[in-house]
């Protein structure tokens, strides 16, 4: 449990968008259950391509993301967790036997390239469209029960973090959207300021001060002067 709490912390500790999420997770999941290869796979179940995020970079090529979208739809461990609400962490090996995966085309033509024997994927968020996942992969040594056991007790909480991240990174997009005078009227306003007070401060008028509200809150999606603020804010934590 100590393991677990401790890289769980490691992981969201001081995350400012999505990216560091993903970063950290790859970097520090390898301290609780030792592995390989680290990804954070992020699968469009529409459209049949995955995204990934990988502790080695390079070492998964253009090529082989390809080969893996070529199996998608029957790789075991997609076809389990995909649209599964109820979606936990799963080796291959639970869901088909080894000596019968390695005799599969996605083994033969992806996984023996890259050199990989035994994946277990931990699904931190599911939905419709969507499925997040990082992924723990060895050579020979397969992965034991407790090894399971101990990224499962996490997996909720890096669900969490994960759509803390995704949030945040969207917010910070809105915010980057807007222009430098939107952004020092926002700030203001953060601030506690009424449109008077911010009119004077920035040297214009509180009519234009309203004019500059009503494009931030288009642009962030809000429809309050304390969403805006709410908005901003999530941002900076």
């Amino acid at each position: 449990m100590r393991a677990a709490l401790d890289t769980l912390h490691a992981i969201g500790q001081d995350c400012v968008d999505g990216g560091d999420f993903a970063r950290r997770g790859v970097q520090c999941l390898p301290r609780l259950v030792s592995s390989e290869l680290t990804t954070l796979s992020v699968c469009n179940l529409d459209s049949g391509h995955r995204r990934v995020v990988c502790d080695q970079p390079g070492v998964i090529s253009r090529r082989e993301l390809e080969v893996f979208d070529r199996y998608f739809y029957d790789h075991p461990l997609v076809r389990e967790h995909g649209r599964n609400a109820a979606a936990v962490t799963r080796r291959i090996e639970d869901l088909l036997p080894g000596s019968a995966f390695q005799r599969t085309p996605l083994f033969n033509d992806y996984y023996r390239a890259i050199r990989i024997d035994h994946v277990m994927a931990v699904p931190i968020h599911v939905d419709r469209h969507v499925l997040v996942s990082f992924v723990v992969n060895r050579s020979k040594r397969g992965f034991s029960d407790r090894d399971r056991e101990r990224v499962e007790v996490i997996r909720p909480h890096l669900g969490h973090l994960y759509r803390l991240s995704a949030r945040k990174s969207e917010a910070l997009e809105e915010i980057e959207a807007l222009t430098a005078r939107e952004r020092d009227v926002l700030g203001w306003l953060g601030a506690g300021k009424t449109d008077k007070d911010i009119a004077a401060i920035l040297a214009i008028s509180p009519r234009t001060v309203q004019k500059h509200l009503q494009r931030i809150y288009e642009k962030l999606g809000v429809e309050t002067r304390t969403a805006a603020v709410m908005r901003a804010l999530a941002t900076r934590h």
